[in-house]
């Protein structure tokens, strides 16, 4: 997190299970269910994984049944790139934290769909995430803003999303609801965001915050 922003490890290639139920429609080791799955690599070379079959014109394609054994199992998955390197995933629960999220929406009237979106880009739903500028928790706060938004424990699910929604609710404010503004003022700082009204010319920045735009129109068609 730049500070007062959030900052988290970069990774060329992240497991983005897309469907809120793909971890429980997958979790059968079943050769019925793998065959369900489809992907696709984005620009940024992340993977996408869902189980929701696409309508109409979509970049996902029917996923290798093989080589997803493991998933259902909660075991890695193991990737072969284009380029011959191999990447080993791991499967995420996606809905795990949706009645905390839900109750935080509530409560800061904020779309549901967002403030999962934003969890999702930042910690993967991995409450005990920790990046390498200290960010922490489900919404990886900084401690400043931990402290800001009433948050004791960055690591306690509740709290982390309930810290995370308020900033995310005060930076809505500031940016007149614009959503792609307050993602980015929550990635590089609000400041960077006010001085042009626009997403700052940062490549981190502006990739997460297509990554979140793109996680949020998912989970709004899966609510």
């Amino acid at each position: 997190m730049r500070a007062p922003a959030l900052a988290r490890a970069s990774a060329s290639v992240r497991l983005i299970a897309l469907a809120a139920s793909a971890f429980a429609a997958v979790s059968s080791p079943s050769r019925e269910a793998v065959a369900e799955l489809y992907s696709w690599v984005d620009e940024d070379g992340v993977i996408h994984l869902t189980n929701v079959p696409p309508k109409g014109p979509s970049p996902f394609r029917p996923y290798d049944g093989e080589e997803s054994e493991g998933f259902g199992g909660q075991k890695p998955l193991v990737l072969q790139m284009p380029s011959g390197e191999e990447r080993v995933l791991y499967p995420v629960d996606v809905s795990s934290y949706d009645q905390l999220i839900r109750e935080a929406a509530e409560h800061y009237r904020l779309p549901f769909a967002f403030i999962k979106a934003v969890a999702k880009v930042e910690s993967n739903f991995n409450p005990r995430a920790v990046s390498p500028k200290e960010a922490k928790g489900l919404m990886q706060l900084i401690d400043s803003t931990a402290t800001d938004m009433s948050v004791s424990d960055p690591f306690d699910p509740r709290q982390s999303i309930f810290g995370g929604a308020r900033y995310l609710r005060i930076l809505a404010n500031m940016f007149e609801g614009n959503m792609a503004l307050t993602a980015a003022a929550y990635n590089a700082g609000p400041d960077r965001v006010l001085k042009k009204r626009s997403i700052p010319n940062i490549p981190e920045t502006q990739r997460y915050v297509r990554r979140v735009l793109t996680m949020y129109r998912h989970y709004r068609r899966t609510e």
